[in-house]
């Protein structure tokens, strides 16, 4: 008897904790949402037999089963195994893997700002961010790190690395490092802050190690890669954009390619930037009305052609962006088909905060009407992703993908150099000081600009005289 009464008890509180806050939400979900999506089948005397079916399931394996197992253990696995059945963008966030889903949302994390890898073994930093206490304090690409807090690091995998590294801001971390440029060890005292990643970024560095947004200054033509929409990159083009602008701009090549999305309200903004006037994106969900977002005039950058650079793995906002400035004829798009990820993803709060429930509740639709979202068992036939523009499809083999990425990780990275000269700058495909030598897709965008700035302008039409 006390059996059946703990689990009716437990059901009982399994219902009582649907109440749910959304955090981190592009498109926040009330209580009223949720309860007006409830299937009518699945309510009163139905719901509680289904949820005391799920609690004696959970008292039978707690009490039974031939090894004991941790109930939040067997809980968690039970919500994995429920959201199996929804797609494979909805998901549920763990208290041990919230903080980091919120620093990959926000683009900020607590630590001292490097990026590593593992280099026969040791420990080596890729790059440290610009401005970070890490690059503050003389770090630099390559650099070894041999000891950390006193401990070596021999043996170490990446993940004990960060763990060891990444800490509250206010506190400090003792490093000890060998520097590639000279060979030299040093232990440094580097202080633990909130650190911003730039998702903002240009082709080359200037001799200070900032981005320098022009991919060829001769003709003044501007180059910003986006890596992810995330809170502060509306701001970060804003800025870049008007840098460009005032040093006479006459073209611009927008990069999205590896770009695999992020917050909606970002990729609004950001499309909002480049569109004068007309629907930017629409979406559409079950327990809402469609909701769409129009351009506004104030604060567009116009008065130049546009280039955007798209391949495979460009996702979600990604292909919000591309989609729009295609459907607006404001941009050429050029490269490869996109991922195809039309769906919005709203972080809804759990256990008071301690987890997370990311579930996919509407779809969006680019301002043509056409559909985004590539569904299960979709054809190359089927409509879904966007596509290059008619004549600037181009697809990179694997070799040359290969070959452009080990290229720009060479070029991002921040290494020792000459304090007046700026840093290796890779392979040039010319000497006009921008193009690459392993990426056709920016040379095809980078020639096409300069055809339109070379075509003559469209005469003006006049109405025949009646």
């Amino acid at each position: 008897m006390f059996r059946y009464r703990w689990s009716f008890l437990l059901a009982i509180a399994l219902l009582a904790s649907l109440d749910a806050r959304p955090i981190l939400a592009d498109e926040p979900v009330t209580e009223a949402k949720v309860e007006d999506a409830k299937p009518a089948a699945l309510t009163g005397q139905k719901e509680v037999e289904l949820l005391q079916l799920f609690a004696d399931t959970l008292d039978q394996v707690e009490r039974n089963y031939v090894q004991p197992i941790d109930r939040r253990e067997l809980m968690e696995a039970a919500i994995r195994g429920m959201l199996t059945k929804l797609d494979a963008h909805s998901s549920y966030i763990p208290p041990a893997e919230l903080d980091r889903f919120k620093s990959s949302v926000e683009n900020e994390f607590g630590g001292i700002g490097v990026t590593v890898t593992l280099e026969t073994g040791q420990l080596t930093v890729v790059s440290p961010i610009l401005g970070s206490p890490a690059y503050r304090v003389g770090i630099r690409g390559g650099d070894a790190l041999a000891e950390i807090d006193g401990q070596s690091t021999t043996g170490w995998t990446i993940d004990e690395a960060v763990r060891r590294v990444k800490g509250r801001a206010g506190t400090n971390v003792k490093i000890t490092v060998k520097h590639a440029a000279d060979g030299k060890v040093e232990t440094l005292e580097v202080p633990r802050e909130l650190v911003r990643v730039d998702s903002i970024l240009g082709d080359r560095r200037n001799a200070d190690d900032t981005w320098n947004f022009f991919l060829d200054e001769q003709r003044k033509i501007g180059y910003v890669r986006i890596t992810n929409f995330s809170r502060h990159t509306t701001d970060e083009l804003r800025t870049a954009v008007g840098e460009l602008t005032r040093g006479g701009m006459t073209g611009l090549i927008v990069d999205l390619r590896f770009n695999p999305g992020g917050l909606l309200t970002t990729a609004i903004e950001v499309s909002d930037l480049f569109v004068a006037d007309g629907r930017i994106v629409s979406t559409a969900g079950r327990s809402g009305p469609q909701r769409v977002w129009d351009a506004q005039k104030d604060g567009t950058f116009e008065g130049f052609p546009i280039a955007v650079l798209i391949n495979r793995t460009s996702a979600s906002a990604s292909e919000i962006l591309a989609a729009c400035l295609q459907d607006h004829d404001v941009a050429t798009i050029i490269g490869e088909r996109t991922w195809g990820k039309g769906s919005v993803q709203n972080v809804i709060e759990l256990e008071e905060g301690k987890s997370a429930l990311k579930l996919t509740t509407a779809g969006y639709v680019r301002p043509s009407g056409k559909n985004i979202h590539r569904r299960e068992g979709a054809a190359d036939t089927d409509e879904w992703g966007v596509r290059p523009d008619a004549g600037f499809e181009l697809k990179l083999t694997a070799d040359e993908n290969e070959a452009y990425l080990t290229d720009r990780r060479q070029r991002d990275a921040i290494v020792a150099h000459a304090a007046d000269s700026p840093p290796p700058a890779g392979e040039r495909s010319n000497s006009d000081g921008g193009l690459r030598k392993y990426d056709k897709q920016l040379q095809m965008a980078y020639d096409h600009l300069l055809q339109k700035l070379a075509a003559p302008k469209p005469p003006v039409e006049m109405a025949d005289a009646q």
